[in-house]
């Protein structure tokens, strides 16, 4: 089973949903990436599958995808830090709002998730959004144990990262070198 297929078996359909978003993005020359699990599934070397794709436009292509993507037949949802869409699986496409990922776009690079062509947020961004996410205390306890283990995963595949850790992160993830299988 090639991963695009487990990853639309695992989504229920899936695939179309992030194929239509990835199209659409394109089509219409908006500056984008993907952030969150999909970026870490391009950075770790063991991709784990996610029913959430995270994305950032540039802050002045916001009503823009909004637009596109209804056009699209994907569901709108509005909240605080982020817009939501819902398309025809499981899939949960989240575009956010928060200033702190709008520079990610400028630093994207292209990849292969799944099987699917996409653009990323880089692998230093990837980490700081992970950080960021595991930070925020108000975060239920699932998510945020969920982010330790992404950055784990960026941290084992990208040893160089873990000097870039926060002191409460560095406590709770080991250092590359002292790892054994």
């Amino acid at each position: 089973m090639t991963a695009k297929r487990f990853y639309d078996w695992q989504t229920a359909g899936g695939t179309d949903d992030v194929m239509r978003l990835v199209n659409c993005l394109e089509q219409a020359d908006i500056q984008w990436c993907a952030i969150g699990g999909v970026a870490v599934n391009h950075w770790a070397e063991e991709p784990m599958v996610t029913q959430d794709v995270d994305f950032v436009v540039a802050t002045e292509s916001i009503e823009k995808t909004v637009e596109r993507l209804e056009a699209e037949g994907f569901a709108c949802s509005r909240f605080e830090w982020s817009v939501n869409f819902k398309g025809n699986s499981k899939v949960s496409l989240q575009l956010s709002t928060e200033d702190f990922y709008q520079d990610f776009v400028f630093r994207a690079v292209p990849a292969d998730v799944h099987g699917i062509l996409l653009r990323v947020a880089s692998l230093r961004d990837t980490l700081a959004g992970k950080i960021k996410a595991w930070s925020t205390i108000d975060r239920r306890q699932s998510k945020r144990i969920k982010d330790l283990g992404d950055i784990s995963r960026l941290v084992e595949s990208h040893p160089e990262l873990w000097s870039e850790l926060p002191p409460a992160l560095q406590t709770q993830i080991e250092r590359p070198e002292s790892q054994t299988c």
